[in-house]
């Protein structure tokens, strides 16, 4: 699984990043975090606010920073495709 932080690594960014990293690892799931900087590459992917969250290249939030739990309930719905 490809858990997408996009945004431009303000502190946002990193918490979202951070909660992206520890929900991943208590569901135990293989992720790799991969951070989108590029301001073309965000909007591109459809992201007009950051700190945005996507998984496999789809955009799942945008313009707020996701709990822990949030992300949790997000990559087990991804699971379950």
């Amino acid at each position: 699984m490809k858990i997408q932080i996009l945004g431009s690594g303000c502190i946002n960014c990193k918490k979202l990043e951070e909660n992206a990293k520890m929900a991943a690892q208590e569901l135990g799931v293989e992720f790799e975090i991969e951070k989108i900087t590029d301001i073309n590459k965000i909007i591109e992917m459809g992201v007009m606010m950051t700190p945005a969250l996507a998984i496999d290249g789809e955009v799942k939030s945008s313009g707020k920073v996701l709990s822990k739990n949030q992300i949790k309930e997000i990559i087990e719905k991804e699971l379950k495709k």
